[in-house]
């Protein structure tokens, strides 16, 4: 992924920053509790596309990223 795309992209749902998974080719929203896919390195930034953080793959990334946004 450019660095200089990852740093303008939010999420489309909370307007939030993202977090680039580079082994799951995901960009998170923590805010949203969101995945959104990496394809053909394309970001697919459709929350119909995105699939939902489990609680354990959340806590994991909180606790990673203290400085994101918590999630309602």
């Amino acid at each position: 992924m450019d660095k200089r795309l990852l740093e303008i992209l939010v999420c489309p749902v909370t307007k939030g920053p993202l977090i680039y998974q580079s082994g799951a080719k995901e960009l998170i929203s923590l805010s949203a509790r969101l995945a959104y896919p990496i394809r053909d390195d394309i970001p697919i930034m459709l929350e119909t596309d995105a699939r939902v953080l489990t609680d354990t793959e959340y806590e994991t990334l909180r606790k990673a990223h203290p400085a994101e946004p918590i999630a309602p």
